[in-house]
């Protein structure tokens, strides 16, 4: 996990941000690896647990509790650079679920910096950040651009995230009795 940021770059030339290909299965629930629970902030200082579960427990940091989605795109970014990866998954996404209301997606931005991660400038830095797109749409799926404040080493570790200038994807789906 302490990788240094040219290990990073040449892996990026090297693979083109790829790093592995994409199973043509899907992981049975069994051996899957369970998403770790991660706190965002959305742009406007409103706190989110995700991703969302139907385990019963209270996930969100506030009353107001979004409904839980049948299947959820989690796309993670740890540098701005990789938001072309993300949109490769981001996109096609929203296509095909557009007029879904049983999905949800969500932009993950990790924010490490100690400096950022302070109380005012992280209320500050909330403000001036880009909210989620309204072009005037009718679509029931919104793209929902969320911001994690903080040390993610262990959260990093969980899901073997090595490279940080390379974005990653996770696809939840939501276990229902």
């Amino acid at each position: 996990m302490n990788r240094g940021y040219f290990a990073d770059i040449s892996e990026l030339k090297k693979h083109g941000g790829k790093i592995a290909q994409a199973n043509k299965i899907i992981i049975p629930t069994v051996v899957a690896v369970k998403f770790p629970t991660v706190e965002v902030n959305f742009s406007d200082g409103k706190a989110l647990k995700l991703p969302i579960d139907s385990s019963g427990n209270e996930n969100t940091a506030d009353a107001d509790k979004p409904p839980v989605p049948k299947v959820s795109l989690l796309c993670l970014s740890f540098r701005a650079n990789s938001q072309s990866m993300i949109d490769s998954w981001s996109v096609p996404f929203f296509d095909a679920f557009q007029s879904s209301k049983d999905a949800h997606l969500y932009e993950i931005s990790f924010i490490d910096s100690w400096l950022l991660c302070r109380s005012p400038i992280k209320r500050l830095l909330l403000r001036i950040m880009k909210k989620s797109k309204d072009d005037g749409k009718v679509d029931t799926l919104k793209k929902q651009i969320v911001y994690s404040f903080g040390d993610h080493y262990y959260f990093r570790k969980e899901l073997k995230i090595l490279n940080l200038l390379t974005g990653y994807a996770s696809f939840v789906l939501a276990a229902f009795d």
